[in-house]
Parts: structure tokens; sequence; C-alpha cells
């Protein structure tokens, strides 16, 4: 079907969306909703700075089926590419210009790194959907509060909580395709299912849950006309395991677990020759994450530990180009994560939090090229920070802070903010806001002391202006808001690569790079039917920054709640022409080349069997079948289906 015909089809889905109530997990949320990104604590929506997107169990409840990137990619403002490939294929995470290493993840309050990684990102491929609870994405320099990494955005993961009851359990399975736009196999080729347990007894609260996935069908590498690759696998275990014991009426104990796996192979766009193409080239990562956070509340404030230990094992088998062999690669990094702070409420208006955080980060490697032992690649961290927090009686809302970073290898750096808003006491809500932050990212170990390493990298430094505002009207049928961001960036880290002589190594870049770009959202309802909810996305950056970000992005919801045990979903989206560098295992040169604007129409029905207990659903995905490229020389996927059943014990 043409474009045209496919453009013309959404807008007329959208014309009947005057008729709109309900809100999806990409919506704005009444300004009376509690977040906690913004000061660590809860805070009531409209005394935040910043537009928060939040992303509920219920929501989430609606994207039946989808991975956790591809729920993110739908976020106003943020690009999770490689969420339409294959599931072995690596993510790269795109807020407001910045990539991986300048968005920080945080999983229940805990960043979360791979220290051995080039951009220490966490891998969200480890994370499935089906153990998170809550989401709340904040936009924006945030550094001041959660450190270095916090540069353009915050994602703030909770996973799931235990029930009410003493004992109540969840059993879920899915199946569906994992197809190209060129393959038709409907039989089968992609499998999640999981158990777990929860409730609380007396004093004691707990989880415990289990999920798989395993998946094939797709090569991770794209197919030449008139050629099949092999298939590509894809399989990952989960175990999580929290527990909760309420001491006293003041002070809880709050102690969790995780184990996580994914074996997986992958392949390298390098050349058109299909030389890449291998079952050889397989991955193995491991992660086990544990950790301790007690909080203690107090007549007039509340104080928090978060602390955590992560440990990440990945393993790859390559077939070498150079050499036909199998060569082996080993990588692992150790992570520890002590975050002490404290709220102290002066009075109505006034609160003052003070914290400090700690980190160590050690990786070793073992590749064909070179050997790293932890001891020579590690450093340590201490911050101090405090944040002021002003909330007046007459609408007037300040959160200004500090944070004096201690790096063991590059010594002080201080970044500050300050983020004013207004409340106005009108016939509708209206919440103004401005932004001024600073923000810095260090290197990464890998970038330090790698084969490519460069110990002579300094950190880079950011500062982002933003202003916006968020609205409700006709009594709160409408829900609109709008963020204009200017950021720009210092010293930029970049891979130098010399075809001639071969050298390669991670260098600065000298100057400033800028981003800048508005983000709007708006929520329609009238009927307790139909309601719908779509976002817009502009972003601009300079050629350095240039690579995978769309300039212009747009994702639309309708949702149709038939009754109350049925609901439907259709699900549109626009991401518009990238560039894309590609290196050429033939040349050994960086290709820059231009990727073509795509569109995506999704469709869910769900369906309660029996209210409260047990729940079917059915998903369409790409129904068009659109042939479009997200990665430079790596596969995407066509029309797919899924089915799926979720059982409440």
């Amino acid at each position: 079907m043409k474009k045209t015909v496919k453009i013309s089809a959404f807008f007329a889905l959208v014309s009947t969306c005057v008729l709109a109530q309900e809100q999806d997990s990409i919506s704005i949320n009444p300004l009376k909703e509690v977040v906690i990104s913004d000061t660590k604590f809860a805070l009531k929506k409209e005394k935040s700075g910043k537009v928060i997107e939040v992303i509920t169990a219920e929501d989430l409840a609606k994207k039946s089926g989808q991975s956790l990137a591809t729920v993110l990619s739908q976020v106003a403002g943020v690009e999770i590419n490689g969420n339409q490939s294959a599931n072995g294929k690596n993510l790269g995470y795109y807020i407001r210009g910045g990539k991986n290493r300048q968005v920080l993840i945080l999983i229940d309050g805990i960043p979360v790194t791979d220290a051995s990684g080039i951009n220490i990102e966490y891998d969200l491929r480890l994370l499935p959907v089906e153990q998170v609870e809550r989401i709340e994405v904040m936009k924006g320099a945030a550094s001041t509060l959660y450190g270095t990494g916090a540069a353009t955005g915050v994602i703030n993961i909770t996973l799931k909580k235990s029930a009410k009851k003493e004992i109540q359990g969840n059993a879920y399975v899915n199946i569906g395709s994992n197809n190209t736009s060129e393959n038709k196999k409907y039989n089968g080729q992609d499998f999640n299912q999981g158990i777990s347990v929860n409730g609380e007894i007396k004093k004691v609260n707990y989880f415990a849950g289990f999920n798989s996935t395993e998946s094939s069908g797709m090569s991770q590498i794209a197919e030449p006309v008139g050629t099949k690759y092999e298939e590509d696998r894809f399989s990952r275990q989960n175990v999580i395991a929290k527990l909760g014991f309420k001491a006293t009426e003041r002070l809880t104990l709050d102690f969790f677990g995780n184990y996580d796996k994914i074996n997986a192979n992958y392949d390298f766009a390098f050349d058109n020759t299909g030389f890449n193409d291998t079952n050889i080239n397989t991955t193995t990562s491991e992660q086990v994450r544990f950790g301790f956070s007690p909080k203690y509340k107090y007549k007039k404030g509340e104080f928090v530990l978060n602390s955590g230990f992560t440990r990440l094992k990945r393993d790859y088998d390559e077939l070498s180009t150079w050499t036909n062999t199998v060569d082996n690669s080993l990588y692992k990094s150790r992570s520890v994560v002590l975050d002490a702070f404290n709220k102290h409420n002066f009075n109505k208006e006034f609160a003052l939090i003070l914290g400090t955080n700690y980190q160590f980060h050690d990786m070793m490697s073992q590749t064909p090229f070179s050997t790293i032992e932890n001891e020579a690649a590690k450093f340590a961290i201490l911050d101090g920070y405090t944040t002021l927090v002003y909330n007046s009686s007459f609408g007037l809302n300040v959160n200004a802070g500090l944070r004096l970073n201690n790096h063991s290898e590059y010594g002080n750096n201080l970044v500050y903010n300050f983020n004013p808003s207004f409340n106005f006491k009108t016939s509708f809500p209206l919440k103004v806001l401005a932004s001024y932050s600073t923000a810095f990212i260090t290197p990464s170990l890998y970038q330090l002391y790698s084969e490519y390493g460069n110990t002579e990298l300094t950190p880079e430094k950011n500062k982002t202006i933003e202003a916006g505002f968020e609205t409700e009207l006709l009594n709160k049928k409408v829900k609109l808001n709008a963020v204009g961001f200017y950021r720009d960036q210092n010293n930029a880290i970049d891979f130098y690569f010399n075809s001639t002589t071969f050298e390669s190594f991670y260098i600065n870049i000298d100057g400033k790079s800028k981003a800048k770009g508005i983000e709007t959202a708006l929520s329609l309802f009238l009927t307790e039917k139909i309601n719908l909810n779509a976002n817009y996305t502009f972003t601009q950056v300079d050629k350095i920054l240039n690579r995978l970000i769309p300039k212009h992005k747009a994702s639309a919801n309708i949702d149709f709640q038939i009754n109350k045990r049925t609901l439907l979903n259709l699900n549109y989206q626009y991401i518009d022409a990238r560039k894309d560098a590609f290196f050429n295992g033939n040349t050994f040169v960086v290709d820059t080349i231009q990727l073509g604007s795509y569109q995506l129409l999704n469709a869910l029905a769900k369906y309660e069997l029996i209210q409260n207990r047990l729940t079917v659903f059915g998903t369409v995905t790409n129904i068009f079948n659109e042939e479009f490229v997200e990665n430079a020389g790596y596969s995407t996927r066509g029309r797919n289906f899924k089915l799926g059943i979720n059982i409440v014990l």
C-alpha cells in the first residue's frame, strides 16, 4: 500500500478521536499525580518543575506483547534504536540528541550500568517488561540529583511489588511470529512465559518471579534480495526476589536480588558478502544484582539508603574476518552503589535534601588483541549533593541544587541546577516551567583503558536550558504539554580511525556541539469509550551528534474501551529520515548514509474472560508490512502476530 494511503488512513482515525477518554502509557497524566524522579521523594506533579512522563502498571497492561524498549520508544523525546530489530540486536538510547552514556537508567532508585561497556549503558534487553510496575521518564540534565551520566534524561524503572493479600500468583504465556517484511512464517517463533508469587503477611511482604523468552526466525543482518541467511536465536531467563520488613512504624527494610541471562547469536554488518552471517557468532550475558534499601521516617522528614551491587559478564565467540578462525572475548565488570539521602521539611513550603553518593566500578577483559585486569581499569566516585525545594501556597515552586563530584581520575567537578515553575490560579490547571542545568559525563573504563583507550580523555560537560508548560482544559478533557530545550556539549568523545595506518582510539572533540528541539504531547477524552493520546518531537543536532536521531518523530494511540472487559488499541508511529554511520569492511572507510523515513501501524485487542482473573489478547504489528531500515545493514520486523493469556491466581 502506498505511503499516502497509510497517512490518510491514520488521519482518518485521528479525526474520529474528538471523542476521547482514557489515558495511555505515553499520555500526560493529571497534575495531581505523584512523581519521585524530580526530588527522589514523593512530590505532587503540579509542584514539579519538570514534565515527567509516567507509565503505570495499568498503562503497561495496554501494551501487552511489547518489549520494554518498544514501550519507551513511544514516549515524547525518546528514541530507543533497535526496538524494531531482532531481539539480540544492541539498543541505542537517544534523548534530546544525547546517546547512551548521557541517559541514566535507575532500577528501584539505584543507578544501573555495565562498567565494561563502551558507553557504560545498562542493557535494557536484560529486563523483561513483565517485571516492571512503573516507569518515570524525566528529560533534561539531572546530574545535580543523580550524578554522572544523567545529562539528557533519566529513565526511572520500578519493579513489581507485593500485593496486599497474603498470597497472590500470576502466570502468563505469549506466542507470536518473528518475521521480516519478506518472511511469511506464522507458526510461532517468539515465546514469552513467566510466573510470579507475592503477598504480605503481617510485617513481611515478598515478591518472587521467573520470566523466560525465546525467539528465532530472523537474521540480525539484512538479507540481500534472493538470499536466505541463517536465523539468529535469542534466549533470556530472569529471576527476581524482593523482601520487605516493617521493623517499626517508622523503619522499613527492603532487600532485593535478581539474576538475568541472555544467550544470542549476533551478526556484523561489515560488508555485503554474508561472511559475518554465521551461527558461530554467539554471545552470553549474565547479570547478578542484589541490594538493601532501609527507609526511616521521622516527624519532619525521611532518610533513605539505596545500596546495590552488580556483577556483569559478557562472553563472545566470533568468527574472525581476518583468519577465519573462532576468537573469544570476555568482559567482566563490578559496580557498587551507595546513595544515602535525607529530606528535612522545615515547614509546609521549604524542604532541604542532603545526600552522599559513592560508586565504585571496575572491569576486566580478555580479547585476541589485549588483556586488561581489574587492577588497571577501575575508578571511584564520591559525591555530595544538596537540593532546596520551595513550594509556595500562591503557586511558585523552585528546585535548586548543586553537586560536588570527586572522581578518582578527574578530581572535582561542580554541577548545579535552577528550576522554577509556577502554577496559575485559573479556571484550568496551568503550570509554566523553566530550568538551567549543567551536567558532566565521565569517560568509560573501556574508553580509557581498552586497546582503543586513551587515558588523556576528559569528561564531557553539558549545559541545558528548557522552558515549557503543562495544562488541563475543558474540565480536564484536554491535556497538553510542550517543552523547548537547548543544550550545548563540550569535549564530546568520539572514535578516531585512520584507514591508511589503521590507528584507532577515542578522542575528545574540541569545541561545542549543540542540540535543540521541542517536545509536545496531547491527550483528548470526552466519552467513557474512546481516547486519543499523541505526541510530537522535533530534534535538531550538530553534525557530530547527528546519527540515528530523527528530526521529526510522532506517535499516536487510540483506545476504544468497548466495555469493562474489552479493549481495542491502535498505535501509529512516524519516524523521520536519519543519518547512520556504516563501517565498510570492503573499503575500511566509515560511510555516512541516509536512512529513509517510515511509518508503523499496530493494533491490539484484549478481553477479560474472567474479570480480574483471566485475560487474553492478540496483537498485529506493522499492519501494512512496511519495509524499512532502522540500522544500516540490519534487518527489521515486518508484519507480525502475537497471542497471549494472563492468569491471576
